[in-house]
Formats: C-alpha cells, sequence, structure tokens
C-alpha cells in the first residue's frame, strides 16, 4: 500500500465515520478498487482509532464530566456524600406557574447536565456497550467472508434506515426532558449499533436511528450515538490488537501513520458537520447518495 493510498483511505474513514454512510463499506470499496487483497483488518481498526481521537476531542468537555460524575459516584458509595452534585442552574429552575418540577431548557445538557443523568448515561454505555460487542464477536467472524455486494446491498439498508428514522422523529421526536436513557433503551440501541458492525451499514446511522425508535430526543441521540462508540472502537481494537506486527510488515509504518493523520482531521470536520444536521433532523438527505451508490455497486461487483 503506497502512501496515497492509505491517505485516501484515511480521509474515506474519516468522512465516512461520522456521516452516515458506513465508513467500514467504503474502506471495502476502495480497497477493492485499488487491487488492495488482504489488508489486514486492524488497519481499518487503526484507522476508526483515530477518529476515535477526533470524538474525544470534539466530546472532551461532556466525556470529563462522565468521569467527574462516575469517580462522584464511587466515592459517595464508599464515604457518603462528599462531593457536591453537579445540579445546573437550568434544573434548578421552576416553572412560571409555581409548580414544583424541574424545566429543561434547550440548552440544558440532557446527558451529563446532573449526577442523575451521569449517571445513567454511564450504565447506558455499559449495557449498550455488552450488546454490541456480543454481535461484534459474531459480526467480526463473518466479515472476511462476505462479498462486496453485501456491502453495496448494505448501503440500501442504511438508506432505507436514514429516511424511516427521519420520518418517525420529525412524527415522534420527543420534547428535551432531563429524564435521561435508560436501560431498555440503551439494550436497543446496543443491538442497532451491533447490526451496524456489518460492512455497508452505518454504525452512526444505525445507533441514531436505533436511538430515536427507542424514543430518545433527536439532539441526545446523536451525541450518545458518538459517546458509545468510544468502548466500542476500543473493543475491535483489542479484538485485533494481534495482527499489530503483520500491519507494519504488509503495509509499512508511513503508510499507517499518513492515513491515521488524514482519517483524524477529516473525522473532526465530519464530526462538526454531522452533530448541526442532527438538530435539524437531515440525515434523510444522505440516502440520495447511498441509493445509487448501492445500486451502481451491485451492478459493476
Amino acid at each position: 500500500m503506497s502512501v496515497f493510498q492509505a491517505i485516501i483511505l484515511g480521509v474515506l474513514q474519516g468522512i465516512a465515520e461520522f456521516l452516515p454512510i458506513s465508513s467500514s463499506g467504503h474502506l471495502a470499496v476502495a480497497q477493492k478498487l485499488f487491487g488492495l487483497n488482504d489488508v489486514p483488518l486492524l488497519f481499518d481498526v487503526m484507522l476508526h482509532l483515530a477518529t476515535l481521537a477526533a470524538v474525544i476531542l470534539y466530546f472532551r468537555k461532556k466525556i470529563a464530566r462522565l468521569f467527574v460524575i462516575l469517580f462522584r459516584w464511587i466515592f459517595k458509595n464508599q464515604k457518603g456524600n462528599a462531593f457536591p452534585s453537579l445540579q445546573t442552574q437550568a434544573f434548578s429552575a421552576t416553572p412560571s406557574n409555581g409548580g414544583s418540577a424541574p424545566v429543561t431548557p434547550p440548552e440544558t445538557d440532557l446527558l451529563t447536565g446532573t449526577d442523575e443523568l451521569g449517571r445513567k448515561t454511564i450504565l447506558a454505555v455499559i449495557f449498550a456497550t455488552v450488546i454490541t460487542g456480543a454481535m461484534g464477536i459474531v459480526t467480526s467472524k463473518l466479515i472476511p467472508e462476505m462479498p462486496i455486494k453485501v456491502t453495496c446491498a448494505g448501503f440500501l439498508f442504511t438508506a432505507c434506515l436514514l429516511i424511516f428514522s427521519s420520518f418517525w422523529a420529525k412524527k415522534h421526536d420527543r420534547p428535551l426532558e432531563a429524564k435521561g436513557i435508560s436501560i431498555r433503551q440503551s439494550l436497543f440501541i446496543g443491538f442497532m449499533q451491533g447490526i451496524g458492525t456489518l460492512p455497508g451499514i452505518s454504525r452512526s446511522g444505525s445507533t441514531i436511528a436505533g436511538a430515536q425508535f427507542a424514543g430518545v430526543n433527536r439532539a441526545a441521540a446523536g451525541e450518545f450515538s458518538f459517546i458509545v462508540s468510544i468502548p466500542a472502537i476500543l473493543g475491535a481494537f483489542v479484538l485485533e490488537a494481534k495482527d499489530l506486527g503483520e500491519v507494519g510488515s504488509q503495509i509499512g509504518a508511513l503508510p499507517v501513520f499518513c492515513g491515521c493523520i488524514a482519517s483524524f482531521a477529516w473525522g473532526y470536520l465530519s464530526l462538526s458537520i454531522l452533530m448541526k444536521l442532527i438538530r435539524k433532523g437531515k440525515l434523510e438527505w444522505f440516502a440520495c447518495y447511498l441509493i445509487p451508490l448501492g445500486i451502481l455497486g451491485l451492478i459493476f461487483f
């Protein structure tokens, strides 16, 4: 693999990892077009790690708050309420009608705004990751044997999922309520993320759609989709880490480094764009790209 090819693959990974068009599917198609056979799966996972760094940078404040809440939760159980709560002013406000129920303005952080929401988010990430991990172990054994036509069919499946979930969200989108993500919702989100491990099926698209189907507010669904990707990508790296030496010998250190840098830079840019589109409810736009891509792939491959 040349440095140029590695950069192209890194750019594709960075763009497609966050935009709901399937990064694994685009990498498979690009490797096919480049004539790159027997590329170690760990190379794809390392590109995913680079985009993971973009996620951590973009959501660094939320991730830091989750760690603070986690440590406070642990120490509270051991020593009592030793630290003040992370309550925000938005949650301490009261309605204008004089009632006692808290209100939730649009700017409220629905995942980490309070200790209670943060604890629910942490548990949701754990349960979703367990489901995704179990499914990922199975799909990781099937992916190398799947023909490229399956990937192209996955593009069409993702397009249908985006269209249906967008219409569903516009009709059933929940108001900005500070309820957090329940265990039931997290299990379904984890299942949908597990489906997204298959080539051609977007992880971000399936996870966001799953969260919306489960009744999570659209804005919170987008944020949670990327936070829950962190342990999923790390888990995939651990499963494939045994092939680290093979990546260095077959591809070379410089192409891997250049591919990862390109993946990180373009990943951060595409993540910034996608978060704006999620809030506007425009994910179905990507179906206009995926449908002809899937059809052409089925014809020519």
